[in-house]
This record gives structure tokens, sequence and C-alpha cells, in this order.
């Protein structure tokens, strides 16, 4: 993954809405969800959720499927698989803390 993908993605998941969105839309699992459903989920106005989501399909995290007049959003796992993996080999170069951190259910702050 380059860089400059991963600053834009990481961008697009600073805004808390779009975070909500992402978690709603893991949670609806790989059928996901219409965008009203998430709007209401995210507490956002159709529009606003609208925004969001054009923001975030930008990234490549979301694939929408549109049938007549509703589009349907499901997350790209493959893509959320590829940023974690970026962040752990690239970033943090396979650092073994780090690395406990993620399979652990422990408080690694003190480390």
């Amino acid at each position: 993954m380059e860089e400059s993908y991963a600053l834009s993605v990481f961008s697009a998941l600073s805004n808390a809405t779009r975070l909500r969105i992402l978690k709603c839309l893991v949670n609806a699992g790989k059928d996901g969800l219409p965008a009203g459903e998430i709007a209401e989920a995210v507490d956002a106005t159709p529009s606003r959720a609208s925004f969001h989501l054009a923001a975030l399909g930008d990234t490549g995290l979301l694939i929408s499927t549109r049938q007549s007049r509703q589009i349907t959003y499901r997350v790209d796992f493959a893509a959320i698989g590829g940023l974690v993996r970026f962040l752990m080999e690239d970033c943090c170069q396979n650092n073994e803390i780090v690395r406990s951190c993620c399979i652990s259910s422990g408080d690694c702050r003190s480390l």
C-alpha cells in the first residue's frame, strides 16, 4: 500500500460520523445496509450521510450497489485488512510490542 493512499484513508476516518458509518457497516457484514438505514444508525440526515458515504467510497473502503432508487453500501474487508497490514508491517515494522498489544486484551499503555 502506498503511503499517500493510507494517508487519504486515515484522513477520511478522522471524522466521527465516518468512523461510526464504518463500524456500522462492519457490524452489518458482507450484505451491508441501505443508505437510509445507515443514516438512521449513525444519527445523520440522509444528505449528510450521503456526503460521508461518498467520502468513504472514494477511499475504496466501501462498495456500493444500486437497485432501482436504493443504494446499498458494504465494507470492502480486503481494503480494511490492507490498511491494518500497512500499519503493522510498514509503519510499525512488525514491532513485537505493537503486535502483542493487537492480539492481547490487556492494556499495553504501560509497556
